[in-house]
């Protein structure tokens, strides 16, 4: 099975000897076009890093959080079971995707990146599901019943989307392993779960912890 040519094409423009294979997750039945975790046993060079802090392919991995909540959805499908939902800043397509195999009615995965859009429907077709796609949040309606979220809030300036999530749907679930600790009065913590990135990247134990939270508009 040949890698999606347009991703390896954008991931051979960051890193020339980089290939994506089809990888399954960690204590999951899913399977993503990631980056092969052999290609991370090397240092880059000054301009590999400088394009990968500029344009980072996060699409060709799976953060935690993201691995987190599709592991959630998959032991709890009742919280998508028959519902429209919608997976904002959906990167690898990991989350809506656990959603569709969940039984969701719809989902739609949304990012801004259209490398991220492609990577969502080629990881779709890879487990065999349907989803539909969007690049503009804003520009949905306020028709879903669930956002879920990953790995958004790393940084505290984007916390006021905790609001946006409920003007388009009824209900956000929100993974998180950057900001542990945010209070909001719609949301109440659910509990903290453990996972890694996908491959592996030996980040800072700490980074390993997901919070999820769960709010409800009135």
């Amino acid at each position: 099975m040949s890698a999606p040519p347009i991703l390896q094409a954008a991931l051979h423009q960051l890193l020339g000897d980089a290939r994506l294979v089809a990888q399954t997750l960690p204590g999951t039945d899913l399977k993503l076009w990631l980056i092969d975790a052999a290609n991370m046993d090397r240092c880059f060079s000054p301009e590999e890093t400088r394009l990968i802090l500029e344009e980072p392919p996060y699409w060709c991995f799976c953060w935690a959080s993201g691995l987190v909540l599709a592991r959630w959805l998959a032991e709890r499908p009742e919280w998508v079971r028959g519902k429209r939902v919608l997976d904002f800043g959906a990167g690898s397509g990991v989350a809506a995707i656990a959603a569709a195999k969940a039984g969701a009615l719809e989902v739609v995965a949304c990012d801004l990146d259209p490398l991220a859009i492609e990577s969502c429907r080629a990881n779709a077709e890879l487990n065999g599901v349907e989803l539909s796609y969007s690049t503009d949040f804003f520009a949905e309606a306020d028709r879903f019943d669930l956002i879920i979220v990953a790995d958004v809030l790393y940084d505290r300036a984007n916390l006021p989307l905790l609001d946006h999530f409920l003007s388009r749907g009824r209900e956000a679930l929100v993974a998180d392993s950057r900001v542990k600790d945010f209070q909001h009065p719609l949301y109440r913590r659910l509990g903290m779960l453990e996972a890694c990135t996908w491959p592996d990247l030996a980040e800072p134990a700490e980074f390993r912890h997901v919070s999820l939270y769960h709010a409800r508009r009135d």
